[in-house]
């Protein structure tokens, strides 16, 4: 790539706070499978942050933090329910099913937001063996749309979820985004709004890989160990994971990423705003913005600043900021994009 583009906070790299940790953590020999000094640094750090009542699992990948997640909570016989948009139902290649067993119930969405009146077009068929039963909502926080829930939006559900004896996961790839935006203690989005089991993101903030799930609701952590070594997900040299939280959570380093990206989607929103072409289709929230733009411009502009299209039919396209995107990458590219506009 020539450029920094604008295809994911995936295509970064590594932040050097992270890298730093994981040269330490290679100095010498330690106990593997979790049983090291660092994952218990990094389990008490996590403990600081929400409280002293939790469980913590580190994992490779998102997809593996939601599918464990999801499978500690359910039987093969309940379902799922989601916005249509979420990432375990469109882009985790059917592993909640797979792996879980779970059906997949989805929720149409503008803004892909999920609400309790949305939610109650699947709370029927309770004690009927011909039907799934409803068991976990997931809620993705920031949405795949870009779009962040408040805290009270988020009580809102688990409360209603919970009046039916459900639990509520979220999403968390990009929490550390949606605190950037609120301005709020992580706590009012995850313990205090009633979430269940929360996969808090890592890779996408700047860890060269790693995600971790932490349980608020700790008796459904009871079986989570066998399940992550049957899900392929215990590593044995867990410091390399647990390494890397403890330099993100040190000095709220993982706040100070996200701020900075939310604040380059921020300032791309606003120039992009200034194009008459080009049609913003969501409320810039976070670090991803949303846009309609000429059909015949999406290749060329790809070859110099690489991003994703989001819907062919319509021409939305998607750009996403990352730690160390920049304001001259920002300006490069609406520089260029005005040039083929022109």
């Amino acid at each position: 790539m020539k450029n920094r583009g604008f295809g994911s906070d995936n295509f970064s790299g590594v932040l050097p706070e992270v890298m730093k940790a994981l040269k330490e953590a290679n100095i010498s020999h330690e106990l593997s499978y979790g049983s090291d000094d660092y994952s218990q640094e990094a389990i008490q750090k996590f403990k600081k942050l929400f409280g002293k009542d939790i469980e913590v699992f580190f994992t490779f990948n998102g997809t593996a933090a939601n599918t464990l997640a999801i499978a500690s909570c359910t039987q093969s016989f309940n379902s799922v329910i989601c916005a249509d948009t979420a990432h375990i139902h469109v882009d985790e290649c059917g592993t909640v099913e797979k792996f879980a067993g779970c059906k997949m119930l989805t929720l149409p969405t503008f803004d892909g937001k999920i609400t309790p009146e949305l939610i109650a077009n699947h709370m029927h068929g309770f004690g009927d063996e011909h039907h799934t039963q409803p068991k976990i909502v997931s809620v993705t926080q920031c949405t795949e749309l870009g779009t962040v829930y408040t805290p009270e939006e988020l009580k809102a559900i688990c409360d209603y979820a919970h009046s039916f004896g459900m639990y509520v996961h979220l999403d968390g790839a990009r929490l550390a985004n949606a605190v950037a935006h609120l301005d709020v203690d992580v706590k009012e989005i995850t313990v205090n709004a009633g979430v269940d089991v929360l996969s808090f993101g890592g890779t996408k903030n700047g860890m060269m890989f790693g995600e971790a799930i932490i349980y608020f609701n700790t008796k459904l952590a009871e079986n989570t160990k066998y399940i992550r070594k049957q899900g392929m997900q215990l590593y044995s040299k867990m410091r390399f994971i647990a390494c890397q939280f403890s330099a993100m959570l040190e000095d709220d380093v993982w706040l100070r990423t996200a701020r900075h990206s939310n604040a380059m989607a921020t300032l791309l929103a606003k120039e992009i705003d200034q194009i008459p072409q080009v049609k913003l289709t969501q409320k810039v929230q976070a670090n991803e913005v949303f846009a309609i733009i000429p059909r015949e411009s999406i290749e060329k502009l790809q070859s110099k600043y690489f991003f994703y299209v989001w819907d062919e039919t319509s021409a939305e396209v998607r750009w996403v900021c990352s730690f160390d995107t920049t304001e001259h990458d920002v300006m490069s590219f609406i520089a260029l994009l005005k040039e083929e506009l022109s």
